[in-house]
């Protein structure tokens, strides 16, 4: 199935490179949470090709508690830096990763 332009990719299974993104930006996400996270994990995500990655990652924070995260990756020539772009906190386990 081809990628749609804009659109996001089926979720898929976290992996390193994405929980090294969540490690990175943990302290700005509890930030904005407004608390911290004894468990920080990524579970799964999806990408979306812009001018650069959107990365809208599920990160497990609790037993049952998990927070979605929208994270901007730059191109190459950009450094390919972070941004945090928002977060959707009080999720379950359940809920899909949507664009937003």
């Amino acid at each position: 199935m081809p990628l749609l332009c804009g659109g996001t990719t089926a979720a898929k299974d976290a992996d390193e490179a994405v929980q090294k993104i969540c490690d990175e930006l943990k302290p700005h996400v509890e930030e904005k949470a407004g608390r911290t996270f004894n468990v920080f994990t990524a579970k799964s995500y999806k990408t979306q090709v812009v001018a650069g990655t959107n990365y809208f990652i599920k990160v497990q924070v609790g037993d049952e508690e998990c927070v979605h995260m929208r994270v901007y990756k730059m191109l190459p020539h950009a450094g390919e830096k972070l941004e945090l772009h928002g977060i959707q906190t009080q999720k379950s386990h359940q809920d899909a990763i949507e664009y937003f």
